[in-house]
């Protein structure tokens, strides 16, 4: 695995630029691109798995199959949002594989409404004093959230993508994006969001050693396949 020197020496150059690179040998920067994702991948996993370990799974899933049909990336949307897209299709797909998928935009409005709350009780001192205990329940009322609304929520308010970039990752109009977005604020509740709008960016973080650990699997899987295919 390339440093963190290393990785930095490429930081002023393009998504686009990396990809045409790797596809005419330097595969070693598909790193580069790996790292420059992760945080991403994983928070659009997680927001559709609600589970740590399968959202690393689907990460390097997502890897791999973008990594095998980088030739097919066409630059019609760019890179980020092509490799969001196959990271949320791969997520969904896992879930359809484990029966336990609520299809995004079949959930009655009813159900919508009557999702689970926080009481508006005063916090208490502790709570006040401690971003961590925020961002932990900021992150059990996202996980909360019914599917189609938890996808806007982390793409827009934690991973800071804009309206149309998320209209485009999820096949929506920029209106839909917007009122589902409203919608999962008013599921928070104002109260809590307000509280922890500043800590949002922190949530669902992919710590170093996910990062490091995503990283050589992913390249290991694929350093495992190409010595399959050289034996066909």
């Amino acid at each position: 695995m390339a440093s963190a020197a290393q990785i930095a020496r490429f930081q002023d150059i393009t998504n686009e630029s990396l990809v045409k690179r790797v596809l005419e040998g330097d595969t070693a920067l598909f790193e580069v691109l790996m790292r420059r994702h992760n945080q991403r991948l994983y928070r659009i996993a997680r927001a559709v798995l609600r589970e740590d370990g399968e959202a690393e799974d689907v990460m390097q899933d997502a890897y791999v199959k973008a990594y095998e049909h980088l030739h097919q990336f066409e630059g019609r949307a760019s890179f980020s949002t092509w490799l969001s897209r196959i990271a949320l299709y791969a997520a969904i797909a896992r879930l359809r594989r484990r029966k336990r998928v609520v299809e995004l935009d079949t959930i009655p409005d009813s159900e919508k409404e009557t999702m689970h709350s926080l009481q508006s009780s005063a916090p208490s001192p502790e709570y006040e004093a401690s971003s961590a205990e925020i961002r932990r329940l900021l992150e059990q009322e996202v996980d909360a959230l019914p599917d189609n609304y938890r996808a806007v929520f982390v793409l827009h308010d934690v991973e800071d993508v804009d309206v149309a970039e998320v209209a485009d990752i999820l096949d929506i109009s920029p209106e839909n994006v917007k009122t589902r977005l409203h919608r999962a604020h008013m599921l928070l509740r104002k109260r809590l969001y307000l509280r922890t709008g500043a800590q949002s960016h922190e949530a669902f973080l992919f710590h170093a050693n996910r990062c490091d650990r995503v990283v050589k699997a992913v390249f290991a899987r694929l350093e495992s396949r190409k010595h399959d295919n050289a034996k066909d």
